[in-house]
């Protein structure tokens, strides 16, 4: 047992990890309210742009949402751990921030690789949803959204859609019109027509700037979070070390 003047020095000590630690862990809570925020936005954001894959689909807003809630509740019990001052609460507690850090880490260095590659891909799933264009299924309604909601019509522009088997017979959606009271069937189907009542400029620049956009915050937010659990792993491994070393007891 270590001399009482050597533990009274590191009380102290131990009472200032404990204050950090558990404010630690409160922040630490707090970003798993924002993870499951990121992840609704997520779900709501890019649900038309993951649509357009039917046979690829992701669960990363899932994922994320998921990933929240356990950071929710851990979080909590770093603060039990650190208030009831166990060393094998405190391991389990760093152990699991080692697993999020990790976790986070690989999620963020994956969004910031397939930002910049998205153009690639991305292309190639558009094309394949115009051509397979119904305006029935969950693509052909994601691509619908994608028109209404960026304001664009096609791949480059409108006239994309004359190569389109929907063409034939329906003409343009109905999702690129400009104003869809202005618009009628005998318009949609006329290309020459058709220039000034639907939106003129493509869809694939803003669905891939947009995209762009919207995976860098995602990635942006794994990569600080991530990083945020570094601090945790090292207040709670010095803590734990503190305690058991000195056979430190809540009273």
């Amino acid at each position: 047992m270590s001399p009482p003047s050597r533990r009274l020095q590191t009380k102290p000590v131990i009472t200032c990890l404990k204050t950090f630690l558990i404010s630690y862990s409160l922040i630490f809570w707090f970003t798993g309210v924002i993870l499951l925020a990121v992840g609704v936005w997520g779900k709501v954001s890019l649900e038309p742009y993951l649509h357009l894959d039917t046979e690829n689909t992701t669960n990363a807003p899932y994922v994320l949402i998921g990933t929240g809630a356990i950071i929710v509740i851990f979080g909590l019990f770093g603060c039990f751990a650190t208030c009831r001052g166990s060393p094998w609460m405190l391991k389990l507690y760093a152990m699991f921030l080692i697993l999020v850090f990790l976790a986070e880490l690989i999620a963020g260095i994956s969004g910031f690789i397939f930002r910049h590659e998205i153009k690639g891909i991305l292309k190639g799933v558009y094309i394949n949803a115009l051509d397979q264009y119904n305006h029935t299924d969950a693509r052909s309604n994601a691509v619908d959204r994608i028109q209404r909601n960026l304001k664009c019509c096609g791949l480059n522009n409108y006239t994309d859609w004359q190569e389109r088997p929907y063409f034939a017979t329906n003409g343009i959606p109905d999702s690129c019109c400009v104003e869809p009271s202005a618009c009628n069937p005998v318009d949609l189907k006329n290309i020459t027509l058709a220039a000034s009542v639907v939106y003129n400029s493509g869809c694939f620049s803003l669905v891939t700037s947009t995209m762009e956009s919207n995976l860098g915050v995602v990635a942006g937010i794994s990569f600080g979070i991530a990083f945020f659990q570094l601090i945790g792993i090292f207040l709670a491994c010095c803590l734990s070390r503190y305690i058991t070393n000195n056979q430190y007891e809540m009273v």
